[in-house]
């Protein structure tokens, strides 16, 4: 029988040596093959223990199942690496629940995230009902606990957010505590600190040749304090440590 997988766990070591292995969450959570319970809880579950280390989880996901949400929620919980999640897409509903296991939480600038109140499909008479009102109540309390461990909001305010379906950007949700901060561009941000270090070298090298300029050797008595000769010698020095 043929499983469709909607993780495919990826070896990052030549190309992102600090990140470890990576897991690329993509699509709905609980395809068919999460139906099959005696099987893919413990096959994902296999495939996150078979090496140690940090791991990076990609995140672009409408959700699904909150069960098997809370499966890989729990999973990634309990592994005792560094698990860093970036959301590149979306981590709406259930897969947000799966991004509150992340050590850190970052967003790219035009990602999304979203929560809401679980729903399910009931049928018979009123007290069927009931039994999935309560249900859906219990479902709900199981979801804001993940939601206050890693906001550290309180549970009224997050079961507002999740009563008004709340969809948050990157800054929003780092407002919240849903995330760290945003994903960055790494090559810009490394251009522009050696274009700062670059520049301060050179204006202070230039302050110290303008000073230098001025203050040339005399044959005058000496005032009182530091000469001229004394403070050029100590100009040289600075300017040897630029």
């Amino acid at each position: 029988m043929k499983h469709n997988r909607f993780w495919v766990w990826k070896n990052a070591a030549e190309e992102e040596p600090e990140a470890g292995r990576v897991l690329e969450l993509n699509g709905t959570i609980a395809e068919e093959s999460w139906f099959d319970d005696d099987v893919t809880p413990a096959q994902f579950k296999e495939e996150l223990h078979a090496g140690s280390g940090p791991i990076t989880i990609w995140i672009n996901s409408p959700g699904g199942d909150c069960i098997a949400a809370s499966q890989i929620y729990s999973m990634l919980m309990d592994y005792r690496g560094e698990v860093t999640v970036k959301i590149d897409g979306i981590a709406a509903s259930a897969a947000s629940v799966i991004a509150m296991a992340g050590t850190k939480v970052l967003m790219a600038p035009t990602a999304l995230m979203m929560i809401h109140n679980p729903a399910t499909i009931a049928f018979g008479d009123h007290e069927e009902m009931q039994k999935a009102i309560d249900m859906l109540n219990e479902v709900k309390e199981s979801i804001v606990n993940a939601y206050e461990l890693k906001t550290r909001l309180s549970r009224s305010k997050l079961s507002r957010l999740m009563d008004e379906e709340t969809w948050m950007n990157a800054k929003k949700a780092i407002e919240l505590g849903f995330a760290d901060g945003m994903l960055e561009d790494g090559k810009k941000a490394a251009d522009e600190a050696d274009a700062y270090a670059f520049s301060g070298k050179v204006a202070a090298a230039a302050l110290v040749n303008r000073i230098a300029a001025r203050t040339k050797p005399t044959e005058s008595p000496k005032p009182e304090g530091r000469s001229v000769d004394e403070l050029r010698a100590q100009l040289e020095t600075i300017r040897k440590y630029i």
